[in-house]
């Protein structure tokens, strides 16, 4: 094994896509490599939606303080790199082949035991912790979850604090059908005695959360309750706000990420920036967190793009996103019509999915499929659609030339759906 392309050839072809949740694997992996998930200082975040954008939220004051950040996020819109990174910069190819090496005669060795080869995303944990442990030494290391929490790859990491964004649904054939089956699964990253930040307000989903923590030992920091957005206004670019806590305030706060809902999501990392500086002296000061927050931005999350006509990508693909995005097009976008572009993967339903979108002036509406094995079918998404003329479409190309000829000066179009059809189109028109 010589090249990045030989090791993301060894990656593909040695981890199952099975998804067989558990930490047996990820752990004797770690183990074998001495445990180096245990050199790092961590955040861990998980939920529904929002992970990303939190990230960004905690990655960019963090530079501003001139601390180096490492992160660990999923899935990648660019280039498969970039889920692993420091302060934003993917992991080059060089260190990601002396990476891969390291790791590859341990997954091997984890692969012969009963408990079977491991997957993809398990041997990509272990990569990320042997690289920020070995080789770029952050300061923190910002963990995302990939799928559910309890049972994910990353809950192998011990990490300073915890962050559930939200709790939605999404991925209900694994983690369950109701609210509080899935909220189980998202509050099983809280562990004994590492204190937990939360958005969520839903009555259900906190009592489970509350419930774990208190199992734990582990303080529960609640929006509403522990910490608060004041005064929050959508403009063209973004939204202001105040943040009030038990650990102080912060006024008249920007932030450029569209949708009033990334309000939360900022004051989630405020929260744990007052956390962390009180109690593990984060030099994270206030000028480092105004310039922060303003600078953060997450690809494929409401990524308004001024094209001809403009576009707004958006990578919302469960019931809670949509419904998020619609919000942020009434706030943003007022009554400018819409052409929307659609891909879904098949487990979705499209009618609940699309249905936010009902209220809103949707000028046409195009179903393609992407590439990969769990798109779904265009003909499918549009006869259960709730738009009597919703096209199926080869294509997103073929949708997006479409809406070229027709789209007027003030419109916008709306390309939504599954992340992965997302980063199809974000590296195409890149």
């Amino acid at each position: 094994m010589n090249t990045y392309q030989e090791a993301r050839q060894w990656l593909k072809d040695f981890t199952t896509s099975d998804i067989r949740p558990g930490l047996d694997r990820v752990k004797m992996m770690l183990e074998g490599l001495g445990n180096p998930e245990r050199r790092l200082k961590g955040i861990h975040v998980g939920g529904t939606n929002g992970k990303g954008s939190t990230t960004a939220f905690l990655r960019e004051p963090m530079k501003e303080a001139s601390l180096v950040c490492g992160s660990f996020t999923s899935p990648s819109v660019y280039d498969y790199r970039e889920r692993i990174a420091v302060n934003g910069e993917s992991i080059s190819e060089h260190d990601f082949l002396e990476c891969v090496k390291a790791v590859k005669p341990v997954a091997e060795s984890v692969a012969k035991t009963p408990f079977g080869t491991p997957s993809e995303f398990e041997v990509l944990t272990v990569i990320a912790a042997h690289y920020f442990a070995a080789k770029a030494f952050p300061d923190v290391v910002i963990w995302e979850v990939g799928l559910g929490g309890r049972l994910d790859s990353t809950n192998a990491i011990y990490p300073m604090i915890s962050v559930i964004t939200n709790i939605g649904h999404d991925h209900q054939h694994i983690l369950g059908e109701t609210i509080e089956e899935i909220s189980r699964e998202k509050a099983g990253i809280i562990k004994s005695g590492v204190p937990v930040v939360t958005c969520e307000t839903n009555r259900a989903a906190l009592s489970v959360i509350d419930r774990s923590a208190s199992e734990a030992n582990a303080k529960l920091y609640q929006m509403t309750k522990d910490f608060n957005i004041v005064g929050a206004k959508s403009n063209e670019n973004g939204s202001s706000f105040s943040f009030h806590s038990l650990l102080g305030n912060l006024n008249d706060l920007d932030i450029s990420m569209l949708g009033r809902h990334q309000t939360k999501n900022a004051a989630a990392a405020l929260m744990v920036f007052r956390y962390l500086k009180m109690y593990y002296a984060l030099p994270v000061e206030e000028e480092h967190i105004r310039t922060g927050l303003k600078k953060a931005v997450w690809p494929g999350r409401l990524e308004y793009r001024d094209s001809k006509p403009p576009i707004l990508l958006d990578g919302a693909h469960n019931k809670e996103g949509m419904e998020s995005l619609a919000e942020a097009l009434k706030e943003h976008f007022h009554e400018r019509p819409i052409h929307l572009i659609v891909g879904m993967t098949k487990e979705k339903n499209p009618e609940e999915l699309l249905a936010p979108f009902a209220g809103l002036p949707v000028s046409s509406a195009a179903a393609v499929p992407f590439a990969g094995e769990r798109s779904a079918q265009a003909e499918t998404i549009a006869e259960n659609s709730p738009f009597d003329q919703m096209l199926a479409l080869p294509d997103w190309e073929t949708a997006w030339e479409k809406v070229q000829n027709q789209a007027g000066t003030n419109d916008i179009v709306v390309i939504a759906g599954s992340l992965y059809f997302i980063s199809e189109v974000a590296r195409k028109m890149k």
